[in-house]
């Protein structure tokens, strides 16, 4: 029985694998057998049939790029990096040199705004920061993504990069660099 099961299930994958194999390379014209002789290559069966999401939009895209105005005007002239941070988030205190270097590289370029949401004090206090500074529906979007360092131009409200839990300081740098030379 055993032996039975074991040779159905290698021919199965012996013909799967020759199903893949045949289809692997639908680009090419010809392809050469052992014996060298020529044969014509088959073509991808799935190359005809159209995406079904392609026409579909993200409904994710649109939120993630903006957070749907201008900043306040304390903030306009410099990119504004948001930190997103709990005192108990170990992403944060992954990023947390990170974000220091940054402090230290780019004072009086970078407008740094830390949100606390550490607990129910915290997250009141950086509601109201937040609303004061135009960042409201942005915070109650991503309150809950602890860790999480943003890029903003002030003057309309777009994300230039987001990232959670990166402590790849080049990875800020080179936003950071971008938008102080617009």
């Amino acid at each position: 029985m055993k032996i039975q099961y074991f040779s159905v299930l290698a021919v199965a994958s012996i013909l799967t694998l020759g199903a893949i194999a045949s289809c692997s390379n639908p680009c090419a014209a010809t392809t050469k057998t052992p014996a060298n002789t020529v044969t014509q290559a088959q073509a991808n069966p799935c190359a005809a049939k159209a995406n079904p999401c392609a026409s579909k939009a993200n409904p994710c895209a649109s939120k993630a790029k903006t957070i749907g105005a201008p900043l306040a005007p304390q903030l306009q002239g410099k990119p504004v990096l948001v930190d997103v941070f709990a005192t108990w988030c170990p992403a944060c205190k992954n990023v947390a040199p990170t974000l220091a270097q940054l402090q230290k590289d780019y004072a009086g370029k970078v407008n740094f705004v830390v949100l606390d949401v550490s607990d129910k004090s915290s997250t009141a206090q950086a509601e109201a920061k937040a609303k004061q500074l135009g960042l409201s529906e942005f915070l109650a979007k991503n309150k809950s993504q602890t860790g999480m360092l943003t890029i903003i131009d002030p003057a309309t409200g777009k994300i230039l990069a987001q990232h959670r839990n990166n402590a790849n300081l080049t990875d800020y740098k080179t936003v950071l660099d971008a938008a102080l030379t617009q």
